[in-house]
This record gives structure tokens, sequence and C-alpha cells, in this order.
């Protein structure tokens, strides 16, 4: 009798990958491919005590660092692992609810998440748990430089060694894979926000100017560069903020050189990586890379001259994938879709 409900539950449903970043949110479904691209924010409203949400996905981070008392938005990942559940789950279920639109009554599907490499068990069956209170039936969890790699077309069921190193919101995550699996993975702690981050310190200190975190990531994408421009200075950029000196509003210039030196730190950080990765990695696997290279995926492979100042540190060839944005998500579709990866799946 059960099989008979599950299938009739399953009749009809459409089975999801998501891959749940620190910045954006992706939902990838079958045969249809990705049709939700969100940021991960989510504004919630008190009123009289109770908290309900406001806005979910863009309408959100437009509130973000501009909302009164009463509202506050929150990004419920945090170093690319859920930092707090019940909103993550409210935010799960808002875009589970966006893509099947109001006729999910019947459906429970099967949904696809991907985790970081470095996430503990407790992380793992957070995100799990999240997704199940959303309304999925099964969920299964694949590794994210796995489901990088398989978007960005790399030939991941093969006996050879490939390198991915994917730039996210929370951390970077290098990999080293053959034959379905990860031969070796190290999780870096640090990604797009870290960068943001290091602009704002940077304008402070040298300028004593505060500048918010959407500011920083504006200035990261429009004028993110990894190493100085060759003629030490670059496109000029202004930024308004508030002077920490006198506490009113100003604009002040600085240029791309300044840009570069404020997020050598955390670019330093992911260099290091995938130093580490490359020191710890099989010698046969080691031969692979040198004829492969390295791809960068993820938000973070679009800054910039970041793909020459990795050949340069490590004398590799290193590639952009197609579409960096998309790369997780797409390969977590795929792993859903084709059986070919089935193995790369994992219950939590």
């Amino acid at each position: 009798m059960s099989s008979f409900f599950s299938k009739f539950f399953k009749f009809g449903s459409q089975n999801m990958a998501i891959d749940l970043g620190t910045a954006n949110t992706l939902v990838y479904v079958q045969d249809r491919g990705i049709v939700l691209n969100e940021p991960s924010v989510v504004a919630i409203e008190t009123l009289n005590g109770i908290k309900r949400v406001k806005a979910v996905g863009d309408d959100a981070k437009l509130m973000m660092g501009k909302t009164p008392d009463s509202i506050e938005a929150i990004r419920p990942m945090r170093d690319g692992v859920i930092a707090d559940i019940e909103i993550a789950e409210e935010m799960i279920k808002h875009f589970i609810r966006k893509v099947h639109g109001k006729k999910s009554l019947f459906r429970y599907p099967e949904i696809v998440i991907c985790v970081p490499s470095g996430s503990t068990s407790v992380e793992r069956r957070a995100i799990r748990d999240a997704a199940s209170n959303a309304g999925a039936s099964e969920v299964f969890l694949i590794l994210e430089p796995m489901a990088a790699a398989i978007g960005a077309d790399m030939p991941v069921t093969e006996p050879v060694g490939s390198m991915v190193v994917d730039i996210g919101g929370g951390t970077t995550e290098v990999a080293v894979l053959s034959l379905r699996g990860l031969a070796y993975t190290t999780s870096v702690r640090t990604g797009g926000d870290k960068m943001d981050e290091a602009i704002v310190s940077y304008v402070r200190r040298h300028h004593n100017l505060l500048i918010g975190d959407a500011t920083a990531e504006r200035i990261k994408k429009g004028y993110g560069i990894a190493t100085a421009p060759e003629d030490g200075v670059g496109e000029t950029i202004n930024i308004k903020g508030r002077d920490l000196v006198n506490g009113v509003p100003k604009e002040i210039t600085i240029n791309q050189a300044h840009v570069a030196d404020a997020l050598s730190e955390p670019i330093g950080a992911i260099v290091e990586g995938v130093r580490i990765a490359l020191e710890n990695t099989a010698p046969e696997l080691a031969a692979d890379i040198v004829d492969q290279g390295i791809v960068l995926t993820g938000g973070g492979a679009l800054i910039r001259g970041l793909d020459e100042y990795l050949r340069e540190e490590t004398g590799l060839p290193v590639s952009i994938a197609e579409d960096p944005l998309s790369c997780v998500a797409l390969g977590t579709g795929r792993a859903m879709e084709d059986p070919m990866y089935r193995g790369v799946l994992m219950t939590a």
C-alpha cells in the first residue's frame, strides 16, 4: 500500500537540486535546468513580538544594511553552512514554493543539496533537516567541489586526476578528483565575504571612511583585481560612506591598485589552500594535473587576473569554467539526473 502512495506522491513531482550558497541560492529542476537564482537573504519583521518573513531573495537583499528596528535582514548561511536553521528552513520553503507554484499539494520531491567538503556531520544534518522540514521526501547530499567539477564538464568519472578550485561566498573548496571521488580536498574558509570585509577594513584603515558590505561588494564586482594594474593605478572609483572623524557622510576616490592591495590577503589565503592541496596530491594524480591544469569555478573566479595570478604562483595551466556562477547548481542537477553520477550522492 505504501508503495502505491509513494508512487502517487512521486507522480508529477519534480526532483530538485539546490545549491544552497552563502551568497546566492540556485534551484535546478529536473528536465528544466536552473529556474531560480536569488541571494540567500531573508528579511524578518517583528510585530508585537511575533516574527514573520517579510521578504526573501532579491527583495530582501535590497534591504540589507537599510532596515528599521522592526525588520532584520539575515543571511542564514555563513561559511557555506547553516548558521540559523529556522530561517534557512523558511528560505528553502520559500524557494521551493516559488519554483513549484501554488499547486504543490501532492508534491514531495527528492532534493539534492550540495555541502562544503569541510562541513561537519552536525552541519550536514542541519542542512538535511531543513530540507526535510521544507517538504522533501528524500534528501541527498553532494560535496560542493564534486558538483562544481561535474558542472564544469571535467572528466570526473575517468581515472584522470583533475583539480577544481571553487571560490564561493563563504568558502573556497580546493579538490583533486578522480574516479567519482575526492582524492584530496581542503576547504578554506575564505571567499567572497572575506574579500568584502577586507575592502571595508582597508577603506576604514586608510581613509577613515566606514562603508557597508553592499558597497564593498559592488567595488569587488566592478573593480576587483588580483594583482595591481600595470600602470600602478588602474581605474578610479568613487565611494560614499560615513566619515569616522566628523561622523558625516562623505565621498572619496580610490583606485584599482588600492583594491588589489585590500584583496591581497584573502587571495593569498586561497592560493595557500591550492598550494597545500598540490603538496598533498599523490604523484600520479599530480602528473595529470600538470596536463589538465586547474579549473576555477564560483563567483570568486570572476575576479580579474586571478587565473593569471594562480598560474604565476603554481606554474600550472589555469582556466575559468564556462559559467562559473552556476557550475555547482548545474553539477548538482546533473548528478541527480544522470545515473552515471549517481554514485557521488550521499545520504546524510
